[in-house]
């Protein structure tokens, strides 16, 4: 606990007034910070203007970052006959119906991303309360209600990350590891925040992006740019 304690202390001292630096700044820091045993995970957060309460500020989407997420994605496939090969061959780590509902109503999910095809939500609709609370619902919006189940398999497999505001107005999603290069974090970085920069929703009022976030699993966090993120 005391070199812990140690690495920790040296980090805030290493960020102590450093607020709203650029991306490639705020890359640096955390990538100096990250000396876990493990590859640390970059986490950005962002807090926005918006109400997520009221369906007309409710901010949802998707984004393919440019290098990948640096993690294994497990992905979940509802489906049958020709689409549940289809979803086989293209990776899927578990490919079911009924059998799969019933495995998720045990409690047992091994998934990280849950795809169905359009057939299958009758059966996918009785698990909400489950898959719902951990952002694990197909919707069509992001592309995870679909016949293409291929693409979507290979595109959850490649990078993509969903996001979705939380009842607090935040938005937050790993985009990338700190083993990563600082360009490749960077342009990461960049490319969430675009993406949901346009997914502001027709009811935000005001200023919609207000603070932006960036941290390691371990280390502290440290404010980025609003400008310098969104490219304004």
């Amino acid at each position: 606990m005391a070199k812990l304690g140690k690495r920790t202390r040296a980090a805030r001292e290493a960020f102590a007034g450093k607020q709203n630096v650029t991306v490639e700044e705020a890359v640096d820091l955390i990538k100096a910070a990250a000396n876990a045993k493990f590859d640390e995970t970059v986490e950005i957060a962002l807090n926005l203007g918006v109400d997520p309460r009221h369906a007309d500020q409710m901010v949802r989407g998707v984004v393919s970052l440019p290098n990948g997420t640096g993690k294994s994605v497990r992905v979940a496939v509802f489906a049958r006959g020709p689409k549940a090969d289809e979803a086989k061959e293209a990776g899927a780590d578990i490919v079911g119906a009924e059998d799969l509902m019933e495995t998720v109503q045990g409690g047992t999910i091994e998934f990280d991303r849950c795809i169905a095809t359009p057939d299958m939500m009758p059966i996918v609709g009785r698990l909400g309360k489950v898959l719902g609370p951990r952002n694990l619902m197909p919707n069509p919006k992001v592309g995870t209600v679909t016949m293409d189940v291929k693409q979507a398999v290979q595109d959850a497999k490649g990078g993509q990350v969903q996001f979705k505001a939380e009842k607090a107005g935040v938005v937050h999603a790993g985009v990338g590891k700190a083993s990563f290069e600082p360009a490749k974090l960077a342009e990461n970085v960049r490319a969430f925040v675009q993406a949901v920069q346009k997914a502001k929703p027709t009811g935000a009022k005001g200023s919609y992006m207000q603070k932006i976030a960036l941290s390691s699993t371990m280390g502290p966090g440290v404010t980025v740019a609003i400008d310098d993120a969104t490219g304004n």
